[in-house]
């Protein structure tokens, strides 16, 4: 059994789980590597132009590529098969640059031997690579300090046997302004030694799952603005042995975005309007649950959504003003706590099993 404080057994048991046990997602045994919404239109049409040996591999709790993004330089954790990275290269252009990093071999093989038939379809060579190295480690792997824009993952953070280091990283690898956009497992209780240390729960993304008042501390201390949930899905166990070994905790999917950005520490009035601009969002913009921005209309916002709109990748497509009273327009979005998120998404899945 492998133990969440021996990183050695942690990545030997996942590198073995993914590289050899799994032959595609018809293994899983939980839907955690395969939750999440249907991703944009956008995003589908492109996943339609992959290879199908990237896309048969793929696994993934939710959709964690933001639309928008053309020009910039992305890096993707754990990139597995380079499904992600394949869509945010058509989605950056020939001008942006994509790098994904993985330690399993065999996705590794998969990612790089189908980049040029990729780039054919796309009409112009991506820069898109894949680099060997942990997570933990993203230096060693060759990713520099204040070299990424974005940074994306999906359904692999909770495999690592040390995230915060993993968010030390992250935030070292982005520029200021940047992002770490990812979607991931959690739960709704710290977990007890007998789950966190099961080969299989590990590999199924349930057993490193972060309990999500642990995680969101986390990302503060390190330097991340407040933490905004844009999306939360429950995850079903339908394997009967693994649902008895997780007893009563429940477990979720959870499309975080994470900004380093100037923390705001202020009580002044701020309104911000959406501009525009990004494809696929013509109309409006969804920052997180709270926060859903019609374009032309000015909103009430915080200090820290301002700074986050002004100071961000983001800042080109908002306006943000400071304003002596804010008359005419509703207060300031509060911020919904996750548990009751958590909640909602639990009763919904409930209702419609």
């Amino acid at each position: 059994m492998a133990s969440l404080g021996d990183s050695n057994a942690v990545y030997s048991s996942v590198k073995d789980y993914y590289g050899k046990v799994l032959e595609s997602s018809k293994d899983l045994k939980t839907s955690a590597c395969t939750a999440g919404a249907a991703p944009h239109a956008i995003v589908r049409k492109i996943i339609k132009t992959i290879p199908s040996a990237v896309n048969d591999k793929f696994y993934g709790c939710g959709n964690p590529i933001p639309l928008g993004i053309e020009g910039k330089d992305v890096l993707d954790l754990g990139s597995g098969s380079g499904r992600d990275c394949y869509v945010a290269a058509a989605l950056v252009g020939p001008q942006g640059s994509v790098t994904g990093v993985d330690m399993t071999d065999e996705q590794l093989q998969t990612a790089r031997e189908n980049i040029d038939a990729f780039g054919t379809t796309l009409g112009y060579t991506p820069k898109l690579k894949f680099v060997t190295g942990y997570i933990e480690e993203l230096k060693a792997a060759g990713i520099t300090d204040s070299s990424a824009d974005i940074c994306i993952s999906n359904c692999v953070i909770n495999l690592s046997p040390n995230k915060k280091l993993v968010l030390q990283g992250v935030f070292d690898a982005l520029r200021s302004g940047g992002e770490l956009y990812f979607s991931d497992v959690y739960a709704d209780q710290q977990l007890p030694s007998s789950v966190r240390t099961h080969d299989v729960l590990l590999g199924e993304c349930i057993g490193g799952a972060l309990f999500t008042q642990e995680f969101e501390q986390m990302a503060v201390n390190i330097g991340f603005a407040r933490p905004r949930v844009l999306s939360v899905g429950h995850i079903a166990i339908n394997d009967a042995e693994l649902q008895g070994l997780v007893g009563g905790a429940k477990f979720y999917s959870i499309l975080y975005r994470l900004f380093k950005v100037p923390q705001e520490q202020v009580l002044d009035s701020f309104v911000a309007e959406y501009k525009g601009g990004i494809e696929g969002h013509e109309d409006k913009y969804m920052l997180d649950v709270d926060h859903v921005f019609g374009r032309g209309k000015r909103v009430q916002v915080d200090a820290n959504t301002a700074a986050v709109l002004s100071s961000a990748w983001l800042a080109g497509f908002f306006k943000v003003d400071k304003v002596e009273a804010a008359d005419g327009l509703e207060p300031a979005a509060s911020t919904t706590a996750t548990e009751v998120l958590m909640e909602q998404a639990y009763n919904a899945s409930s209702s419609n099993s």
